[in-house]
C-alpha cells in the first residue's frame, strides 16, 4: 500500500509541476457574449429587466392565459394552444419595441455624426465631443450620452466608458461609429472629419432607402399576421359551442389543434423569411 500511495502522490506532484509550466487564460476578465434574449432586451431599450425576469414573465403569462381559456372553454387542448400564444406575447412586444427603436435611431444617427464632426473640427477631444451630445445631441439620445459623461468623469477611462456606451445603445450603426472613434483614438489620423462626413451621407441614404423598402414590406408582414390569426379567431368563436369543445377534447381533436399550431408557425416563419429585409449585425461586441 505504501509504495502505491507514494507513487500516486509523486505522479500527482509531477502532473501539477507540468501543469504550472503552461499559461492559462484569465477567465475572470473574459466577457461572456450576451445571449439572444439579452440582445433583444438591449435592442428594445429595456435595461431594468433581466433575462430571468423575462423568462418568468413569459411563463407566468402563458399559465395565466391557459387558465383563463380553460375556465371559458373547459378544454385543455384549446387552453394549451392559447397559453403558448400568451407565453410568446412578451417576446413579440419586445421585438416590436426593438424594431421601433432601431428605426428611430436610424433617423437620428446622421445628426449625431454631424454633431461629432462639428465638435472635432472645432478642436474638441473625442471624449468631450461625445459628452456634449448629452446637451446638444438629439433629444432621444441625450440621457445615454449623459451617462457616458458621468462614467468618463468618474473613472477617466475612455475605453471602459465607450464599452458601456456601446452596451446601452445596442445598435449596429452605433457599433460602427464607436469602433471608428476607438480606432482613431488609438492610432490617430487627420481624416476623421472627412470620414464622419461620408458616413453621415451614407447613413441618410441608407435610412431613406430602407424606409421605402419597409413600407412595401409591411404588406407582406400584415398579410402573414392576418393569415395566422384568422383560424385562431375562428377557434375562439367555436369554443363557445359545446359540441366543438367535446370534439377538441378527444385525442384526435387535440392532434388537429397541435397540427394546426405547427402549420401556422411554420407558414408564418416562412412568409416572414421570404419577405424579410437584410438586418444589420452588431460588430466587435
Amino acid at each position: 500500500m505504501i509504495p502505491a500511495l507514494v507513487g500516486t502522490v509523486a505522479g500527482v506532484g509531477l502532473f501539477l509541476i507540468w501543469w504550472s509550466c503552461w499559461e492559462t487564460p484569465d477567465r475572470g476578465n473574459r466577457q461572456r457574449k450576451p445571449g439572444r434574449l439579452a440582445d433583444l432586451l438591449a435592442a428594445a431599450g429595456v435595461d431594468k429587466v433581466s433575462v430571468r425576469s423575462l423568462v418568468g414573465t413569459c411563463l407566468g403569462l402563458g399559465i395565466f392565459v391557459a387558465l383563463v381559456f380553460y375556465v371559458v372553454s373547459r378544454s385543455w387542448p384549446i387552453a394549451g394552444c392559447f397559453g403558448l400564444f400568451g407565453m410568446w406575447l412578451p417576446i413579440t412586444i419586445l421585438r416590436w419595441r426593438a424594431r421601433k427603436r432601431t428605426a428611430m435611431l436610424r433617423q437620428l444617427w446622421p445628426d449625431v455624426v454631424d454633431h461629432l464632426r462639428s465638435a472635432i473640427r472645432a478642436g474638441l477631444p473625442l471624449p468631450e465631443a461625445l459628452i456634449q451630445l448629452g446637451e446638444k445631441g438629439p433629444e432621444e439620445l441625450r440621457p445615454i450620452f449623459r451617462e457616458f459623461g458621468a462614467d468618463y468623469r468618474a473613472g477617466g477611462q475612455f475605453e471602459g466608458s465607450l464599452n458601456k456606451l456601446k452596451q446601452r445603445l445596442a445598435d449596429p450603426v452605433a457599433d460602427r461609429i464607436i469602433e471608428a472613434l476607438r480606432l482613431t483614438r488609438e492610432v490617430g489620423g487627420s481624416d476623421l472629419g472627412k470620414l464622419l462626413g461620408t458616413l453621415a451621407e451614407f447613413l441618410r441614404e441608407s435610412a431613406r432607402t430602407r424606409s421605402e423598402l419597409e413600407a412595401r414590406q409591411s404588406w407582406t408582414i400584415n398579410a402573414a399576421r392576418l393569415a395566422v390569426a384568422a383560424p385562431w379567431i375562428v377557434m375562439i368563436l367555436l369554443a363557445t359551442r359545446p359540441e366543438a369543445i367535446q370534439a377538441y377534447n378527444t385525442p384526435m381533436g387535440a392532434a388537429v389543434l397541435v397540427g394546426g399550431l405547427v402549420v401556422s408557425l411554420l407558414c408564418y416563419t416562412a412568409m416572414l423569411r421570404i419577405g424579410a429585409l437584410p438586418q444589420d449585425e452588431r460588430v466587435l461586441r
